[in-house]
């Protein structure tokens, strides 16, 4: 009865170590779960960039969501403080399951549903319940191992959350991530969260458990554990099954590289897809339109030496080789897994005209803004194969910035071709991108070009997934210091195959009858790219 009355008191008569014993391995235990929260949130962030694009706004609905949600679930464990232990126990093991298993369930509805920001948003809410409704019980927790004022408490408590939530942050990009990967890097997550909140309570609360409570905790957390375990087993089937719902059951080849995901399908190359983070980038069935749109507009002129910023699939680089003139063609690909795909790949290599093999040819590895931060060569032509604007992570290479930068980068007669996303469909997308030409000073001539097909009609930046139709037609804008002059073709050089002067003429009138008036650059400090409807 007096060892009752001294634990409701917040005594430490019935726990079965040394206060100071319990009280570090209470923050131990913080501090693992903080590492697993913010694994659990990074991990939400980054899948979501990646299927759904534009980060900025994936981390701003993530956050704000997950932090509103942890008011709540602070408020809710108010309930359980006078069965702390148990209470904890239990949040923990629901913790260790929505947040292992979110990576999962994530990528399948947007592989089978072809829809993920509700189910998302569903987890941030829930992950953010559970985590806020661990720090009301932890704070009992201590207090009931160590008798010690709420103050010291609360700063014992949060010390330890915040150096847990450095480790996780750091652990998630330069551990998890490259060695287990996403999938597989939750599930362990998880299944180490729910060990140490179990672990906790068996070794310093098990005093106060009933036999009921305890036999609970432990099949809950064997059950979770076991299922992290099982879906760890099952994750490479998962992943090939979720592959074929989203790419179709023609996947030849799947690189996680340590920029984005690489997927091939098709059997060779007469029927090749190349897909990066899930947005399909080149299809042969009607690559060469966009390319030659691309690139031979702005070979008109003197175009000795020559720069390619992005475009590491070597396709650009295949149309400017054509040019036997041509002396020196550079590519500046932030990824080696995709110059290495162009190079080896049979499909890939015999599509690029074996691009790579050309002595004239040099690849480097780097992204496109620090390189020509640190370029000292000058360049005829500069031809801008990057990521659609609307991708978050490709917004600084639209920047008026940069294009002060290839502005530097050009020789005194230089054109500089950029492709600009398509004008019809995303008109203040492609306006912006001009506009940003213009601020970074560089005079402009926009033109487009009918795409004619489905599929890669979309310009080379379409969800995989849509399922919807293609924009028929690609935006590109040619620049140069001074006036670039008229639109057309190198008379001298090998024609295109499927490209004509007049349809350029054509699509450039097209395109004027478009133009948005008063659109503002984008720049890097006040970003003005967006995702349109």
């Amino acid at each position: 009865m007096i060892d009752q009355q001294i634990a409701l008191r917040g005594g430490a008569a019935r726990l079965p170590v040394r206060p100071r014993t319990g009280r570090f391995l209470v923050l131990a235990v913080v501090f693992i779960c903080a590492a697993c929260g913010l694994v659990y949130e990074l991990e939400l962030v980054a899948l979501a960039s990646y299927l759904i694009g534009d980060s900025v706004t994936q981390a701003s609905v993530v956050l704000s969501v997950m932090v509103f949600a942890m008011g709540i679930g602070s408020l809710l464990a108010k309930r359980l403080r006078s069965r702390a232990a148990v209470g904890f126990g239990l949040i923990e093991a629901a913790l260790a399951l929505v947040g292992g298993t979110s990576a999962v369930i994530l990528y399948a509805s947007f592989a089978w549903l072809g829809e993920s920001r509700y189910t998302l948003v569903g987890f941030s809410l829930t992950i953010g319940i559970l985590i806020g409704a661990e720090i009301p019980l932890l704070m009992t927790m201590i207090q009931r191992v160590d008798r010690q004022d709420a103050g010291g408490a609360v700063a014992d408590l949060f010390a330890a959350d915040y150096v847990g939530a450095l480790v996780g942050g750091l652990a998630f990009p330069f551990l998890l991530l490259p060695v287990l990967g996403q999938l597989t890097g939750a599930l362990f997550t998880g299944a180490v969260n729910a060990a140490a909140g179990l672990a906790l309570v068996l070794w310093v609360f098990r005093r106060d458990l009933s036999s009921r409570s305890r036999r609970l905790l432990i099949l809950v957390n064997a059950l979770v554990i076991a299922l992290l375990a099982t879906t760890s087993v099952l994750v490479d089937d998962f992943e090939r099954a979720a592959r074929r719902a989203v790419y179709g059951s023609e996947v030849r080849v799947a690189v996680q590289s340590d920029v984005q995901e690489i997927v091939l399908t098709g059997p060779g190359r007469g029927s090749l897809d190349l897909y990066l983070d899930g947005r399909l980038r080149v299809s042969s069935r009607d690559e060469h339109r966009y390319h030659e749109a691309l690139v031979h507009p702005a070979m008109k002129g003197d175009h000795r030496r020559v720069l390619i910023l992005g475009g590491g699939d070597g396709l650009a680089a295949r149309e400017v080789l054509r040019y036997p003139d041509v002396t020196s063609v550079a590519v500046v690909e932030l990824d080696p897994a995709v110059t290495r795909l162009a190079r080896t790949d049979p499909a890939l290599s015999g599509l690029n005209g074996h691009a790579y093999d050309d002595p004239r040819l040099t690849a480097v590895t780097g992204d496109a803004f620090t390189w020509l931060r640190n370029a000292r060569a000058r360049y005829d032509v500069v031809i801008s194969d990057l990521p659609d604007p609307g991708i978050t992570a490709s917004t600084k290479l639209y920047a008026t910035e940069f294009y002060g930068l290839v502005a530097g980068a050009l020789e005194p007669g230089g054109r500089l071709v950029v492709h600009a996303g398509p004008p019809g469909s995303r008109p203040t997308t492609f306006w912006t991108v001009e506009a940003s030409i213009r601020a970074g000073g560089l005079a402009t001539l926009p033109y487009r070009v009918d795409g004619r097909l489905t599929g890669f009609a979309a310009g080379p930046d379409r969800a995989a997934a849509d399922g919807e139709e293609a924009p028929q037609d690609w935006g590109f804008v040619l620049a140069a210091r001074e006036e670039p002059g008229g639109l057309g073709l190198d008379p001298g050089a090998p024609a295109p195959r499927t490209l004509g002067e007049r349809e350029l003429l054509a699509g450039r009138r097209s395109v004027e009858r478009l133009r948005q008036h008063g659109v503002l650059p984008s720049t890097l400090i006040h970003p003005r790219y967006w995702e349109e409807p």
